[in-house]
């Protein structure tokens, strides 16, 4: 309890017949953030509807792939999702790949175009071609191949991906200053001089 606390707790039992001071706790009524595990079971929907309808290089259970998503739109890297899984950091990006999540970086070593034009050639060829490194080219290969698969699928996943994690912070940004009545401010000037 903090000094403030106490000198109204004091003042209070001055004034009152009270022994005690107990001020109940609640949930307020009308919260916006109910709960995350709305947000969690569309992520999951998701995620089902893709697996179900794309095929997949990585078969991690669907609570990973949310926490990928959750992930990635929360800018973390592939290396932070990785240590917070506990598993390889290729494997994230792979699943990112499964997911359609493609970052703006992850085609900076690689040319896109270049290895569209080349799809045929094998990664050796590719490499020597654009003086690069192999795994280089087989990663930008996932990324291109995500990138055409979200194309041909219409960008509908990440969409809905989107949509559901910016109005979970929506929510969650208007339900954060609920109790706020916004009396402060206007209360901020007023002089009071009151002896007890």
């Amino acid at each position: 309890m903090d000094d403030k606390t106490e000198q109204l707790r004091d003042i209070f039992m001055d004034v009152s017949d009270e022994e005690t001071v107990t001020e109940q706790q609640a949930k307020p009524r009308g919260s916006l953030a109910e709960d995350e595990g709305a947000d969690r079971e569309q992520l999951r929907e998701v995620v089902g509807t893709l697996r179900e309808r794309e095929s997949f290089a990585t078969d991690f259970e669907t609570e990973t792939y949310v926490r990928i998503v959750r992930g990635f739109y929360s800018d973390e890297g592939d290396d932070d999702v990785a240590a917070a899984l506990s598993v390889a950091a290729e494997d994230v990006f792979r699943a990112r790949m499964d997911l359609h999540l493609v970052r703006k970086d992850d085609l900076d070593a690689v040319d896109a175009c270049a290895v569209r034009d080349r799809r045929e050639e094998s990664d050796g060829a590719i490499a020597e071609a654009l003086d690069v490194d192999a795994a280089a080219v087989r990663r930008a290969r996932r990324v291109v191949a995500a990138e055409d698969a979200a194309r041909a699928a219409n960008h509908r996943y990440r969409t809905q991906f989107e949509e559901i994690l910016t109005d979970a912070a929506l929510s969650t940004a208007y339900a954060g200053g609920v109790h706020e009545d916004g009396l402060d401010e206007a209360a901020e000037d007023i002089e009071t001089n009151v002896s007890f």
